[in-house]
């Protein structure tokens, strides 16, 4: 290399390196800090950034000014004294260079996160064109936070503070800005909205870890997000032991090379340890799009989130005091206010109703958490969309429980009616709410619906409901002893209970569900026959396991077969069918779930059926002929083997062939081919969760429930077979 390359090699460095230099000597802030943003009134200010260590830096808001020294890592953090709403003013970093931020405003920061119906912006609501052209606020400002995941704690973001005005408000969180545009309106402050949120996730990734520590329901979970931190003992064991194990690669792998033999391939890099980095990972969200703002002094935190963990039940819960806990926990400024969005209605495709309810359950338990607020929207969702653009109302109502709670505007009814109590009369229930406000009504003017009732003698049954001051007295004629009651248990559920205020009541239910035996509330026959099996169907696999099963020492004679079959889906109604039919066989080991060991292999008709069901659709009666059985450990196909009237060649239906192999898909149903109807099928039992079980025909194109895979739709799936002794 000549000479002059050298030295102007050594120049570039030299000249790279005074950059970066002069780069670390800069006073830095995080950019949660700018022009127009909003700082929090009436509490301490948090500033921090980054400086060369030990630099000297100094902070001004206005005519307040605080100094520090920057740490041995460069950090710094000062804490201004609480300010009070008044003029814009200019804050003020200064070490050896000065950055200055201007327009700033002292009021009211509300955190705006959760998922699609938090990122919903105010262009894609209700009414845009007239929101736009009102919309000129210019106290109230808003920060986009990127939409950036992360295995680690991350410190900063590339964010900048807006005004609004008819050209910024389209893209701003739309149940952010009304919550926002109502507080500034009945408080006359100015408003901060800092808008963290991301479509379709789940409340996992926004959870920090201390959150998931503090929750042992959530161990696996935290146990997960522990083996991901370089600091932990777990983690380090981890990659010690693969470190070791490739080690022990090198040193054969040298080997091979110098014996010219074959080497296996080096161990896997432990999938354990590796950093979480997808959007949907525990602890991911936080790390990329929280923790950038703390400890930004903040009012409170608005949440609508729900739907990506909507099938989790009351695990809700307990993930909404990890977030809330974990939230408040790095934040350090108290239990501050958290109001949430209780997700509206919806279809979840074929989901059963009562899936659903379950969360909401989970969130309106979630009050119990101090500090809480819950809007709930059932009156303005949209049941063909699960974003409803209804935003305008669900700002205001989680406006009003902070004006009320937050703000101390006691006098303002912020609330639905919330169950309080639940009391027998007679045949009939009171229940009690808490929350009437000036009174409950019908928010339609027609007779209150979606209140169910049940007694011990019946599934539940739609209740009339009459008010009666702060209650609801629940009665049916099909009832003769309410002993429990339910409110809008259905996934579709867009209840009609309000108070006068016209905000809508929750979704609950209360009391005791009875213990009820449907075969011998609905089944006289059946006292006539013994029990030989009882099969809870979660039992499926490739072992039955029977829960009780009098085949072993079972010898007496039958002349009559019968199978009574129930299931349930979560918060469903109960389905049966019972059906009896002369015996098609004499041994009695023959007439369970036919696997491969029962030896178990019938396609024939079978005489003298008598069938009770409540499935809409299923004939019954008694002596019914057309009876036809196809039992079998075999796969199949449409085939129409045995030439069954009414059925198809094509479709799988009443009328199939069984192939090789023997131990194959499986096949237990019962027909009634004259009138087309599958009674009841059971089948591919060996796959557990995913077999096939159905009443009636199916609405697939396997009439008999083939390649249906929905076992696990079914909290209850119980099958008995019993048999009538000569």
């Amino acid at each position: 290399m000549s000479m002059h390359k050298v030295l102007l090699l050594a120049v570039t460095c030299i000249s790279m390196f005074s950059v970066s230099t002069i780069s670390q000597a800069e006073v830095r802030l995080p950019r949660i800090f700018g022009n127009h943003m909003v700082l929090q009134r009436d509490q301490p200010i948090p500033v921090w950034g980054w400086a060369d260590p030990g630099e000297n830096v100094s902070v001004a808001l206005g005519s307040t000014s605080v100094s520090t020294v920057a740490d041995k890592d460069g950090k710094w953090t000062v804490k201004l004294p609480a300010q009070k709403i008044g003029n814009p003013v200019t804050l003020t970093a200064k070490g050896k260079n000065t950055i200055t931020f201007t327009d700033v405003l002292i009021g009211e920061v509300w955190l705006c996160s959760g998922q699609s119906n938090m990122e919903w912006t105010v262009a894609r609501s209700n009414d845009f064109e007239a929101e736009k052209a009102a919309a000129n606020y210019a106290k109230i400002r808003h920060i986009k936070i990127p939409k950036v995941p992360n295995g680690f704690p991350q410190d900063d973001v590339k964010a900048e503070w807006t005004t609004c005005s008819p050209d910024t408000v389209g893209n701003y969180t739309a149940v952010g800005y009304f919550f926002g545009r109502k507080l500034h309106k009945e408080l006359d402050v100015p408003i901060g909205l800092i808008n963290s949120s991301w479509g379709g996730t789940r409340i996992d990734p926004w959870t920090p870890p201390v959150g998931f520590s503090k929750e042992p329901k959530l161990a696996g979970i935290f146990k997960q997000v522990q083996l991901t931190n370089p600091a932990n003992a777990a983690y380090q064991s981890t990659l010690a032991a693969y470190l070791k194990a490739l080690e022990a690669w090198v040193a054969s792998a040298k080997t091979s090379l110098k014996e010219e033999t074959a080497l296996k391939s080096p161990p896997a890099y432990p999938a354990a340890i590796k950093p979480l980095t997808s959007p949907g990972s525990p602890t991911t969200l936080y790390n990329g799009m929280i923790h950038p703002l703390v400890p930004f002094a903040i009012r409170g935190a608005i949440w609508y989130q729900g739907e990506s963990n909507h099938n989790e039940g009351m695990l809700y819960y307990n993930k909404m005091k990890a977030l809330i806990g974990g939230w408040r926990e790095v934040w350090k400024q108290g239990e501050f206010p958290f109001l949430y969005v209780q997700i509206a209605p919806w279809q979840y495709g074929s989901e059963s109703p009562g899936i659903l309810p379950l969360l909401w359950e989970a969130q309106n338990k979630s009050l119990e958490i101090p500090n809480t607020g819950q809007a709930v929207i059932h009156d303005i969702g949209n049941l063909k969309d699960i974003h409803p653009k209804n935003k305008q109302d669900v700002g205001a109502r989680l406006a009003l429980i902070a004006l009320a709670k937050t703000y101390g505007k006691k006098e303002l009814v912020y609330s639905g009616p919330v169950f309080k109590s639940l009391k027998k009369e007679g045949a009939k229930l009171r229940v009690t709410f808490d929350h009437v406000g000036s009174g409950l009504v019908s928010r339609d003017g027609k007779p209150l619906n979606w209140f169910e009732i049940i007694g011990k003698e019946t599934d539940f049954v739609p209740a009339q409901a009459v008010i009666d001051g702060d209650s609801v007295i629940l009665s049916s004629p099909k009832v003769k002893e309410a002993v429990a009651m339910r409110f809008a248990w259905h996934k579709l559920a867009e209840p009609n209970l309000a108070n006068k205020e016209g905000l809508p009541a929750a979704p609950f239910r209360a009391g005791k569900v009875p213990d009820r035996d449907w075969l011998s509330l609905k089944v006289d026959e059946a006292k006539q026959y013994k029990l030989i099996y009882d099969l809870d169907l979660k039992n499926l696999g490739q072992n039955i396991k029977y829960n009780y099963n009098a085949s072993p020492n079972f010898s007496n004679p039958f002349d009559r077969i019968a199978y009574f079959l129930e299931l349930q889906k979560t918060g469903g109604e109960t389905q049966y069918v019972y059906v009896s039919m002369d015996a098609f066989t004499d041994d009695v080991t023959r007439i369970g779930v036919p696997t491969l060991g029962s030896k178990a292999k019938f396609q024939k008709k079978v005489d003298n059926l008598n069938v009770v069901s409540n499935v809409a659709g299923i004939k019954t009666g008694n002596g019914l002929t057309g009876g036809n059985i196809e039992f079998w450990p075999h796969n199949y196909g449409p085939a129409n083997a045995k030439n069954i009237p009414n059925a198809s060649a094509s479709l799988w239906d009443f009328g199939d062939e069984p192939s090789d192999p023997s131990n194959g898909y499986g096949c237990m149903q019962v027909h009634n081919y004259e009138a087309k109807q599958t009674l009841f099928a059971i089948n591919h039992w060996n796959s557990g969760p995913t077999a096939d079980i159905g009443i009636g025909n199916s609405t697939g194109k396997a009439h008999d429930w083939t390649f249906a895979y929905n076992a696990s739709q079914y909290e209850t799936k119980r099958l008995r077979v019993l048999v009538r002794t000569k």
